[in-house]
Parts: structure tokens; C-alpha cells; sequence
């Protein structure tokens, strides 16, 4: 019974020693670089310990593997507990490779939250009433906004495993603890989402047609003009875009080689600032000499459509402590353009944060790998777009490009990857991506 009970003594020290680490007092440093701060730490040792709470000063620090991501991106954050704030209390040495660390590393600045952080079962023999040695943790985080980002150490937990298994958790004792290093994040390109449509899809020579559009800039100037394959005529026209982005103005068209208009800001004309071309053709007015007859027949345009082979994705499950990759394939999608003009289309997809029990998991971690196909003979032909983020602002899946007669069927595919940070809760997790063809 007595040696049960020394036993139990000495794990009981254990499990407090692995945690005078973790103590702090408060000192100011300066944002934008990766730097020693010391903060007040809160430790209480295992109950079995029969020691009362341990309060002191903690040296830690945060680096980043990237301090200048863009939306999107996921950042390898590892927190490394430099100086602790106790040493081993007891006169028993304690065996290499015992501790387990985590802990969370708090966001600030324009992306608030915190980074789940754990470190490997590794450390290196420490002597009765020793020193303890620093550790490290590591986790990741996916950048949402862009901004400056500020990273603080926060609170973190010691497991021990030698005879008993025991936790000792250690709180910031005036959160946040100083900032100790600073990521600067920049936006992706967004989406063009500005869209045009007509009054009337043709006219004679000189007639006047309107045009409306939408989500362009507040407030700018947008040039109206006339499209003759992919170059532009002499037929233009300017409005301003309301509060809202919306547009409507006129445009008078005299090219008789008319084939489209488009609606664009700024000097000239640009994929990333514009809309159109919407198809617009110039009526044929020339008199038909004496003893002939003018023959007609029509050719009806169609819509531009899209349909989906399901609206289910299932992604592979990923393990708790892991994490990774959890991947899957989108479902079809079949485009169909009948609409005989000079406009290509882009189909565009958007997803929102995935949730679960408990926790959510960014939408930035979304990426995936496009594909697309075009059906023989069809005018124009599908591009797939860049593998890469998907995220909440969007990104593109296939387009193909205006020219003087565009159309077609075509049918798109991608490679789906979620990218599960290690440490997520169990669970079920959902996002909706949703696709959007202009």
C-alpha cells in the first residue's frame, strides 16, 4: 500500500510539473513581426496533486509560415512556449517523452477567432528541480478577410502520460495575451458579376436601342458602345451607375455590321470591368431591285441554361487529430447556349463556411481542380478555369470567350478538396456552393 501510495504521489507531480510551464506576466511589443512576449498564466495542476494553482510569467512566441497571404489561403501558425514560468517543483527527474501540448492561438485585427494549436509527444529529460524545456504547437487557420491579422499566444493545456494520465490547463490571466506576430492579408480578384440585357434584339440602321444593366460600380461612368465581332464601332454611349450599381441609357446604333453591345467602365473595354456582349443585330434595309423577290426565314434564339446531375456532394471523411484532405467530385453540370450571339458565358461558384456541431470550418479550405468538355460541333469552346480556392467571394468554374457567333453544349466537371484542420470537433459538417452562369 505504500508503494501505491508514493506511486500515486510522484504521477500526481507529474502532472503538475508538465504544467508550471505555462505561468506569465504582462510586457507590450510591437505589431508586425514575430517577437518574445510575456504574459500572465493562470496553471491548475491535476486535483490528486494536492498543489494549489501555479500563477507566473510565460515567455512565448508565434511565427507564421506566411505573412502575406491572400483570401483564401491557409496559414501554418505554430506557438512555441519559449521561457516557462516554473521548474520542475520536484526533486524526481522526469523521463523524455511524456508531454503532450495544445492549446489555441487568438486572431485579432480584421480576422477574429482563435487557432487550434497541438504539439508532438516529445520532449527531452528533465532533471529533479530542473528547468523546463520550451515546446511547440502547431496548427492552421484559413484567411477570410483582408487586413492586418494579429496573432497572440492564449491559453494551452499539458497532458502527461507516466503512470497516470493527467491534464493541467493553463488560462492567459488578462486576455489577450500581447500580440507576438502580425500576417497582412490582401483580397483575391472578385468576380465580375456585372451583367447587360436590351430592349429590342435588333433594329435598322440608326434606331435607338436600351439598354440596363447591373451590379456595376456606384457612382461610375459606364460606356454604352457597339460590338462588330470582337471589335468595337463608332456607336457609344455613356451613363452613370446608381446608388445600387444599376445602369439604363440608350444607345443609337448605325454600324450595319452590328453583332453585339456591351456596357464597360472605364477608358476601354475590359473582362474584368464589363458586361455583354449582348446580341444585337442591324436590319437589313436594302431595296430589292425590279423582278426580284426577297426570300426570309428566321433563325430563333434561344437561352442560356445550365443543369446539374445532382445537388448532393458527399467528401471523404478525414480523422480526428489528422485532418487533411477531404475530398470528392462535383456533380455534372451540363451548359447549353442557344443564344446564336457574339457572347461567351462564365459559370461561377461561391461557397459559405462548412458548420457542425459546435464549430464551422472556413470556406477559404475549399478548393478544387475544373474540367470541361465541348460537344463536336458547337462554335465555341469550353476553358476550364484555374484549379485553386473556391471560397465565399468566388472563383471561376468554365467560360468561353465572346466571338462573332458563339454557342454550344458543353459539360463541366471538378475535383473537389477540403482542406479539415487536424483538431475539428467530430461530426457532420455542410457548405452550399452554389453556381451562378452569366
Amino acid at each position: 500500500m505504500a508503494t501505491t501510495s508514493r506511486r500515486r504521489r510522484w504521477a500526481s507531480l507529474l502532472g503538475v510539473t508538465a504544467l508550471a510551464v505555462a505561468t506569465g506576466g504582462a510586457l507590450a511589443c510591437p505589431a508586425g513581426a514575430s517577437t518574445n512576449v510575456d504574459f500572465p498564466t493562470h496553471c491548475i495542476p491535476p486535483a490528486v496533486a494536492g498543489i494549489p494553482p501555479i500563477d507566473g510569467t510565460t515567455t512565448a512566441a508565434i511565427t507564421v509560415d506566411n505573412t502575406a497571404p491572400k483570401v483564401g489561403d491557409s496559414v501554418t501558425v505554430t506557438y512555441t512556449v519559449v521561457k516557462p514560468a516554473a521548474s520542475n517543483p520536484t526533486a524526481i527527474a522526469l523521463p523524455a517523452d511524456i508531454m503532450t501540448p495544445t492549446g489555441k492561438v487568438t486572431l485579432g485585427g480584421a480576422q477574429t477567432g482563435s487557432v487550434t494549436v497541438a504539439g508532438p509527444k516529445k520532449n527531452d529529460p528533465v532533471p529533479g528541480n530542473g528547468a523546463f524545456p520550451s515546446f511547440s504547437m502547431t496548427g492552421t487557420f484559413t484567411v477570410t478577410t483582408p487586413g492586418a491579422i494579429t496573432l497572440s499566444p492564449g491559453d494551452y493545456n499539458i497532458h502527461t502520460s507516466y503512470i497516470l494520465e493527467l491534464d493541467t490547463p493553463c488560462t492567459v490571466t488578462n486576455p489577450p495575451a500581447p500580440v507576438s506576430e502580425t500576417v497582412t492579408a490582401t483580397s483575391t480578384t472578385p468576380v465580375n458579376t456585372r451583367a447587360i440585357s436590351l430592349g429590342s434584339a435588333s433594329g435598322n440602321a440608326g434606331d435607338s436601342v436600351t439598354v440596363t444593366g447591373s451590379n456595376f460600380t456606384p457612382g461610375a461612368t459606364v460606356t454604352l458602345a457597339g460590338r462588330s465581332g470582337t471589335a468595337q464601332t463608332a456607336d457609344t454611349a455613356t451613363v452613370t451607375a446608381s446608388a445600387s450599381g444599376a445602369i439604363s441609357g440608350s444607345l443609337v446604333v448605325n454600324d450595319k455590321t452590328t453583332t453585339g453591345i456591351v456596357a464597360y467602365e472605364g477608358n476601354a473595354w475590359s473582362d474584368d470591368l464589363g458586361a455583354g456582349p449582348a446580341a444585337y443585330v442591324v436590319n437589313d434595309t436594302t431595296p430589292v431591285p425590279p423582278g426580284s423577290q426577297k426570300l426570309t426565314t428566321t433563325v430563333k434564339a434561344g437561352t442560356l441554361s445550365m443543369a446539374q446531375a445532382g445537388d448532393a456532394v458527399g467528401l471523404s471523411a478525414v480523422d480526428f487529430g489528422k485532418g487533411g484532405a477531404s475530398t470528392g467530385a462535383l456533380n455534372t453540370v451540363t451548359v447549353q447556349d442557344f443564344r446564336g450571339g457574339p457572347a461567351g458565358w462564365s459559370l461561377t461558384g461561391k461557397v459559405t463556411d462548412f458548420t457542425g456541431p459546435g464549430a464551422k470550418i472556413d470556406a477559404g479550405a475549399l478548393s478544387w481542380a475544373p474540367a470541361c468538355a465541348t460537344k463536336a460541333g458547337s462554335p465555341s469552346t469550353c476553358v476550364a478555369g484555374s484549379a485553386g480556392t473556391v471560397g465565399t467571394s468566388g472563383a471561376t468554374l468554365a467560360s468561353t470567350p465572346d466571338g462573332t457567333l458563339t454557342g454550344g453544349q458543353f459539360t463541366v466537371d471538378a475535383g473537389l478538396s477540403l482542406d479539415v484542420p487536424a483538431f475539428t470537433p467530430p461530426g457532420s459538417y455542410s457548405g452550399v456552393l452554389t453556381l451562378t452562369l452569366t
